[in-house]
Formats: C-alpha cells, structure tokens, sequence
C-alpha cells in the first residue's frame, strides 16, 4: 500500500473555481480507482490559487484479482454425439484464454451449457493511474476554461507543472506539453523557484517551508485568526461574512493582511454602499467598533509579506478612495429622486421580452397583494392592506438607481434604505429588501406580514407570467429561477401558516396572462403540479416520509398547512404496530373499488342488507363519520386516523361473511357503495393506496 499524490501546477485560478474543481477531482478519481479494481483508503484535497492537489491514502500495489465464469454454447453444441469437443467448443475455449479440459459443462436453469472460469490479468495500479491521468485532469469542472499557446486543450488557467508520486514512486504522465514529475513550485514571489518532494507525507511541509500553506482550512483558519488579531488591535471588529473568508483564502497562498484607512467623510454613505464597494470590488474586510458602528478602515489580505506594510496599506486605500467617491457620487444622485419617480422609470425596463416591463409586473403584484390580504387571515388592524399595496409600488423602484445599477447585489437593500430615508413605513421599507427572500433553499424567511405577502406575490407572478408563455424549467435548464421562486412561495406560506386556497390564488395569477378561461385552468394545473414537486421535496428532507408525503398530496394539495398537517397524521399512522393488517384491509376496499369502476349515483339503502356483517359495517361508519369530520375540521388528522382505523374489524367481517361482487346487480351494487364510504373517509386526509 502506497499514497498517491497528484498535483496540477496552474497560473492564478479563480477563486471560486478551486474547491469544486478539487471535489470533482477526488470524486473521479476515486470512481476510477474503484473500476479498475484498485483498493484504496482515505482521500483529502489541498490546494491554492497555483495548484490543485489530491492525496489518496493505501492505494494497493496493484489490481485486485477477480475472476468471472464465462458461459458458451450448448452442451449439445459445443460437444458432437462420442463427447468430442466440436469447432464451437474449441473457439469457445480460445476465446475464453483456457485449455479444451479447463472446459466444463454446468446446468444453467436454460439447459446445460459450456462455462470456464476466467482469471482476469491484474496490473500494477501505477501503470493503470499514469494512463488515466490524462483524461482526469482534462476532464475537470470550470464555469470557464481557456485555451492558451497553440495547443488544442483547456483548462482553467494555463498548466505549468504536473507532479505525480505513488509512494516514492514518481509516476510518468503528461498533460499538452507537461510532463510530470516530481517537483512543486515554491511561493512565486516569496521562494520563485521549485522544491524536490519525496513523497506525499512530506509535500505538505515542503512547501510550508517555500512560504505556501497547501492546506485550505489551515491557510482558512490562519486568514480569520490574523485579520481578527489586527482588528482588535485597531479597536475594531471584522464584520462577520464567511463567505468572503473562503473567497480570500483561495486568493493567496500564505495570507498577510494589513489594516488601511479612508476618509471619514465616506461613512456618510450607507453601510451596505461601503461595505458592498470594499467586499465586491476590492475583497476588503469591513471593521465596525463595539457598538456595531462602521468604521473608516479597513483590512486587505496580501499574498506577499512587503519590506513596507504600511506603504502597501496606503496602496490599498487609493485604490479603495477611487471607489468609495463613485459609490458617494452614486449615492448623492440617486437621492436628488424619489422611489416613486424611480418607479416611473421602471416602463422603459424591461422584465421578459414576452411579459412587458417591470413597471407592468409591479401593478400585476399590487393586484395579487390585494387579494392576498383578504384571503391571508392576517389582522388588517394596522392598515395591513395599504402597506403592501404601497410596497408593491416601489418594490422594484431602485432598479433604477445608480447605487444598484453599479452595485448590483444591493438591490433591495438600497430601496429599503432610500424608503427609510424618504419616511416610508418601517414595515413597507422592510419589505422593500425582504421580498426577494429567500434567496435560497432553507434561507432567511421575510420577517413581517408586508413582506411575506410582497415576497409571494411577487414570486408567483413571475412563475405564472413564464408558465403562460411556455419558458417552463426543463432538466437543469432554469434561466428565471422558477424552482428557487417557487420553493420560496412554500417556505413562507408554511412559515407564515397562511391557509387560502393556493389554487384560487393560482387562477389569479393568471388571470393577467390569459383570457381564455379553459386554457387557465389547464395552465393552472400546470403550475400546481409544479409547485407539488417542490413540495415534495420540502417535506422529505424535513423527515417526512416520502408514502406519507406522497398520500397527503394524493389527497389534496390547496392547503399547504393542512397539507403538513396530515403527511404528519399519515407518517404516525404508518409507524403504528398494527398497520400491516391496517393496510391490508383498506387496500383491499380501494381495489374493490378501483375494479368496480365509476361509482357515481351509487347510494346505501340499508333495506337491501343481508347479513349482519353489512348492518355492522353501517352502523360502524355512520358513527365514526361525525366524528372524523369534527376532528378533520379542526385539523387534528391523527386521532381522526385512529377514529377511521376502528373500522377494520368490521370490514374484514364483511369480507368473510359476504361476496361483494355479488350476482345480484342491486345487492352488488350496495355493498360497493357500503365500501365507498368507508374509502371516503380518508379522501380528504390521504391516498391510502400511496401509503
């Protein structure tokens, strides 16, 4: 057993670019080694802006060995009437690599048939890795790859070294005109020049030694420890984002931060303005004081340690006052315009080519907002209705703007912030910003009723208005992000606890697309089966079970809560102890069903039972049905199950006792119906066959 270290020198990758790329790597490599029939143990991902490294520990010296029985023609075939070996047998034999007695002859199920066992030549893993490499490493993830030089390949950046170690053995490969072998380059500016490493156990402190730190959490770690000790000693804070620590430690290879200063004239900006310019363009760390205040400084992370740190500070803040006075002009003239001329200009912007201008799609969200309040079941004390009309109004307003146009990321945030400053109300400026949430799967919820209300109508217009026009998400192919919008629509319906109709809602939605009532209707199925899969998957990766999931929404999908509600009462039914013949017996009535076909006109009349098993069963449901209505009205699907679960007894008696599919049309005809209203009982909770 050997360690395996594979190495890909590169000038700068992206930050972004490294730790998938690296992910991707291991994973491949590891499928490879696995179908070659190669063991091997753990695996870890170092790496840096000018090298990709996968270390793969206890690979085997070589292939496993594996044999395979290998079936031939027919005993009758492969063997003529004196139990000589025929033409088939002795080609059978070649093909296979064995001698004409290694032949034998075995009962395969079909007959007899001619097998031999095969021994499949094992290689050594060293030969078989250096002949995959190439391939590998040409086939890594970029979200953009370059060409450079004269050769034909790609990658994201220019290769300029390759190193490949299995133990002490250094492996023979090439990628373009790369050839491996088994040096590392050294820091490019600090230790320009390249290092001899051994074998994988002593990469790592080879090049901590040549001023580069391979492995990410360290390099990680290191980043936020220094910039967080510099902080403190200004009297100061890092404003906490970990995703700008991961971008930074991806842009050098040995961290050396320093603290730079800006003029104070600039905190009159909005902190989002400064923090947006230093963040984005610049990829500086915010610091603010103990009392959550901006301060005028800043931390830059270099990738060289300078003679002069406080010269390179002065360097970094040049560069940040170039920017800081464009987001300070942007903002000075954005303010001489109020949200409502900002909105105005929102007709000469575009929202899809087939869906008219944004200024269009904020009236389609004042109207559903409208209907949204009356049907939310909030208090509309505190003028409820004219907060989230007036939201809808400027909701999109600082499209315009030049803050946002610069710095595209503060959408939203920059109209809460001109709403504050215009005096909105605190709700509607909030909603301003929150209806964009959530951003993501499992993200930040809208923390008021305005901004929940906004945040789904403005969701559920845009899938609706791509839905009428046919731009429906197909594959991995989702260009307005309907999948995110409408996962967003559920999670706050269900973090709000809204119960409406979301089918009627739907309809409204539509309603400014498309006329045509029929084509509505279907184009609303549409979307309700869309939105149902989302819902699908929500609920399973809260712990759901996908039957129960699958039999709530068998039954109904308008009422989201009650929708969470009974996938609950469904999943205890499920994990009950007498379930099993629980099921059994109500299958059994949906198949009956099911065969008995269209059930329409079909009535109980009480004066046709014959057996006391029917009476019973009668009784029985008549009983149970006030009660589980009573309790399904209220919501409390469990103990409306148990109420349901009490009929089996009496179904399996009929059963017993009497033929359902009688001779009799009209004694038949009873009993199915008898059946059906013990099926009914549980329409409105779940699908039983589901369960």
């Amino acid at each position: 057993m050997n360690t395996l270290l594979i190495e890909i020198g590169c000038e700068e990758i992206p930050a972004g670019y490294i730790v998938p790329a690296l992910t991707a790597f291991q994973k491949n490599m590891k499928k490879a080694l696995t179908r070659e029939r190669i063991e091997s143990g753990e695996s870890r991902i170092l790496g840096t802006p000018r090298r990709l490294t996968l270390i793969i520990e206890d690979v085997a010296d070589s292939q496993k060995a594996r044999t395979s029985v290998l079936t031939g023609p027919p005993e009758k075939v492969g063997f003529d009437e004196n139990g000589s070996p025929t033409i088939a047998a002795k080609k059978f034999a070649d093909k296979a690599g064995i001698g004409l007695d290694q032949i034998k002859v075995e009962d395969t199920g079909k007959g007899r048939y001619l097998t031999a066992v095969v021994e499949e030549t094992c290689e050594f893993s060293a030969a078989i890795i250096e002949s995959m490499l190439e391939q590998q490493i040409l086939g890594l993830p970029f979200p953009k790859s370059m060409r450079w030089g004269s050769l034909s390949i790609s990658f994201a950046r220019p290769i300029i070294s390759l190193m490949g170690l299995l133990g002490e053995k250094t492996l023979n490969f090439s990628v373009g005109t790369i050839q491996s072998g088994n040096e590392t380059l050294g820091h490019q500016f600090m230790n320009p020049r390249t290092y001899a490493v051994k074998d994988a156990a002593s990469y790592v402190g080879v090049l901590e030694s040549a001023g580069v730190i391979p492995e990410i959490e360290k390099r990680k770690n290191m980043l936020l420890e220094s910039i967080q000790s510099l902080a403190a000693e200004n009297k100061g804070q890092i404003l906490d984002d970990p995703e700008l620590v991961d971008i930074v430690s991806n842009l050098v290879e040995y961290p050396y931060p320093v603290v730079g200063r800006f003029d104070e004239e600039f905190l009159q900006v909005p902190d989002e303005v400064l923090i947006t310019a230093m963040r984005e363009h610049q990829k500086y760390f915010a610091l603010r004081d103990e009392n959550g205040l901006l301060l005028p400084m800043f931390i830059a992370v270099n990738n060289t340690r300078a003679k002069d740190m406080d010269l390179v500070a002065q360097g970094h803040g040049r560069v940040l006052r170039a920017r800081l006075s464009d987001a300070k002009f942007f903002y000075e003239v954005d303010l001489e315009s109020s949200l409502d001329e900002f909105a105005e200009k929102l007709k000469k912007v575009t929202f899809q080519e087939k869906l008219g201008s944004v200024h269009e799609k904020t009236g389609r969200i004042a109207q559903l907002v409208d209907y949204l309040t009356d049907v939310s079941g909030y208090d509309d004390k505190e003028g409820l209705k004219a907060k989230v009309k007036r939201a809808a109004a400027i909701c999109k307003a600082d499209l315009v703007s030049q803050v946002v146009i610069e710095f595209t990321k503060l959408q939203g945030v920059i109209g809460r912030v001109y709403a504050q400053k215009a005096g909105e109300d605190p709700d509607v400026a909030d909603a301003v910003e929150q209806h964009y949430r959530p951003v993501q799967s499992g993200g930040q919820l809208p923390e008021n009723p305005t901004a929940a209300l906004l945040a789904i109508a403005d969701k559920l217009d845009t899938i609706c208005g791509c839905f009428s026009v046919d731009l429906i998400p197909t594959g991995g192919a989702d260009p307005y992000a309907l999948r995110r919008q409408g996962i967003g629509i559920i999670q706050i319906i269900l973090g709000e606890n809204l119960s409406f109709s979301l089918g009627d809602l739907i309809e409204k939605g539509l309603s400014p697309f498309m006329d045509d009532p029929g084509k509505r209707k279907e184009k609303a199925g549409q979307v309700m089966t869309f939105l149902q899969n989302r819902m699908v998957n929500i609920l399973t990766e809260q712990g759901y079970s996908k039957e129960a999931v699958s039999s709530a929404l068998g039954a109904s999908f308008d009422n989201l809560p009650d929708v969470v509600l009974r996938a609950g009462a469904l999943d205890s039914l499920r994990q009950a102890e007498d379930f099993d013949p629980l099921s059994v017996t109500f299958k059994r009535v949906e198949n009956i069903l099911k065969k008995a076909g269209d059930l329409s006109g079909l009535s109980v009349d009480s004066a046709l039972f014959e057996d006391p098993s029917e009476t019973r069963l009668f009784d029985s449901v008549s009983s149970v049905q006030a009660r589980v209505l009573d309790l399904t009205g209220n919501g409390e699907y469990e103990p409306a199950l148990k109420e349901i679960a009490t009929l089996r007894p009496d179904v399996d008696a009929l059963f017993e006792d009497v033929m359902v599919f009688s001779e009799d049309p009209g004694l038949k005809n009873n009993r199915i119906a008898l059946l059906a209203s013990v099926s009914g009982l549980f329409k409105n909770i779940g699908d039983f066959e589901k369960l």
